[in-house]
């Protein structure tokens, strides 16, 4: 199954001159727990809440002069569209990311896909062949 099949289409994003406040409220606002930052469509850091308490909070680092930039995370791990679920979740397990910034062939953000939504998937998947499973056995 490609990810794409799996992938949100609409990822929350910022640019990565917002200051670490307002990607804060960000995130509470919309009800996630990171942010891909863009430059032009394109995806060149991703910023989770984890990010904020281990690399700002947990420091004691004052952060009403950081911005996205100069916390998130770079080098990002992304996949493409028709990559497969397998693919997506080997990138993760190698990479250690529970997130999948999804990108086209010019480098354009997609979509998202994270541990979660592919476990999610999972246990639907196992839900539908445990009703197989009871559908069949003898009844005791």
């Amino acid at each position: 199954m490609p990810v794409e099949e799996l992938a949100r289409s609409e990822v929350v994003t910022v640019e990565p001159e917002i200051s670490v406040s307002e990607v804060a409220s960000k995130l509470k606002n919309e009800g996630v727990g990171s942010v891909v930052v863009t430059e032009g469509g394109q995806p060149v850091g991703i910023l989770t809440d984890r990010d904020l308490v281990v690399r700002v909070i947990s420091e004691g680092i004052d952060a009403s002069e950081l911005t996205a930039e100069d916390i998130m995370s770079e080098n990002l791990c992304t996949a493409k569209p028709d990559d497969g679920f397998a693919e997506a979740a080997r990138m993760m397990s190698e990479n250690g990311v529970r997130r999948l910034p999804i990108c086209d062939d010019g480098g354009d953000l997609q979509g998202i896909i994270t541990a979660d939504d592919m476990t999610e998937l999972l246990a639907d998947e196992q839900q539908q062949l445990a009703d197989v499973i009871r559908a069949q056995r003898p009844s005791y």
